[in-house]
C-alpha cells in the first residue's frame, strides 16, 4: 500500500487540518502518516486558538518516522513559526523526499493569523524549491506575491511570480474570485479549471483539495491529471457537505 505523510495542524473538529487529510488519503487507498505542527483550539464558527508545537519536537516527530517509514509523497500545511519551517526544509532535504505538496495557510476563515511574521519568507526561500505543486488561493497568492489580485489577468501574472520561487507547479485556486470558480494551473504553460461557484461557506476545502493531489501523487498520477481530479473530487464533496455544528459545512469525503 502507498504511503502519504501530513505534516499540518490539528483541528478538532475533523473538517480541516491533518485529520480531513487522513481521510481523503483513506478514500484513496493511501495509508496516511502525520506528523503534528500545531494544535488549534477551534469549532464549525472558526478558530479560537492554536498552539505551535516546539520546533524540536516536529524535528523528532520526522527523524523518528521518516527513518523507518519512507512516504510516497508528502502534504505541508500550516507552519506556524520560522524555526518550523526551516527544520522541516533540512529533514525534507536529508531524506531526499519526493512529491512535496504545499498549501500556504495564512489566515483562519475566523480571521486567526495561522503564521508569524517572517515564516511566509522562509517557506518561499526554503520550501518552495523543494515542492511539486504549491495551491495558494488568491488571498494567500496575494500575500505570498505582494499583487492584488482581482481578475484572470492578475493570477497570470501571480502564478508566473511564485513558479519562479522554485516549485515544479503552481495552482491558484479562484473560489473567490467574483462569480466563477476558476483555479489556474501554471508549469510553464497555463491550464484553466473552471466550474460554476457554489454559495455557502465551507470548512476545509483547501485542505482537501491539496489532500487530493498528494494522494494522487503518491499513486504516480502526473500533476495535471491530480489537480483535475481533486478539483472533481472537492466539488462533489461540497455538494454533499453537512453541518454538524451552527457554522461552516463540512465536506462529505
Amino acid at each position: 500500500m502507498k504511503t502519504a505523510l501530513t505534516v499540518a495542524g490539528s483541528d478538532p473538529t475533523g473538517g480541516a487540518g491533518l485529520q480531513a487529510d487522513l481521510k481523503v488519503f483513506r478514500a484513496f487507498g493511501i495509508h496516511g502518516l502525520a506528523v503534528v505542527s500545531a494544535i488549534t483550539a477551534q469549532n464549525s464558527e472558526g478558530v479560537d486558538s492554536l498552539l505551535p508545537v516546539d520546533k524540536d519536537f516536529i524535528e523528532r516527530q520526522l527523524h523518528v518516522l521518516l527513518s523507518d517509514i519512507r512516504p510516497h509523497a508528502i502534504k505541508l500545511g500550516m507552519l506556524y513559526k520560522t524555526k518550523a519551517v526551516e527544520i522541516v526544509a533540512e529533514v525534507f532535504k536529508k531524506y531526499s523526499l519526493n512529491n512535496l505538496v504545499i498549501d500556504p495557510v495564512t489566515v483562519s476563515s475566523s480571521g486567526i493569523s495561522l503564521v508569524e511574521d517572517g515564516t511566509l519568507d522562509v517557506i518561499k526561500n526554503a520550501l518552495f524549491p523543494l515542492s511539486k505543486v504549491i495551491t495558494p488561493n488568491i488571498d494567500e497568492a496575494s500575500v505570498l506575491t505582494g499583487m492584488k489580485i482581482q481578475d484572470k489577468k492578475d493570477m497570470e501574472d501571480a502564478v508566473k511570480e511564485l513558479k519562479e520561487m522554485g516549485p515544479e507547479v503552481v495552482v491558484i485556486t479562484g473560489g473567490h474570485l467574483n462569480e466563477t470558480a476558476l483555479d489556474l494551473y501554471y508549469d510553464g504553460e497555463f491550464h484553466i479549471l473552471e466550474g460554476s461557484k457554489m454559495k455557502g461557506e465551507y470548512h476545509g476545502t483547501g485542505c482537501v483539495f491539496s489532500a487530493v493531489i498528494t494522494a494522487l501523487l503518491a499513486l504516480d498520477h502526473s500533476p495535471l491529471e491530480a489537480v483535475r481530479r481533486a478539483k472533481e473530487f472537492t466539488r462533489n464533496a461540497m455538494e454533499e457537505a453537512y453541518r454538524p455544528g451552527r457554522g461552516m459545512a463540512f465536506l462529505h469525503i
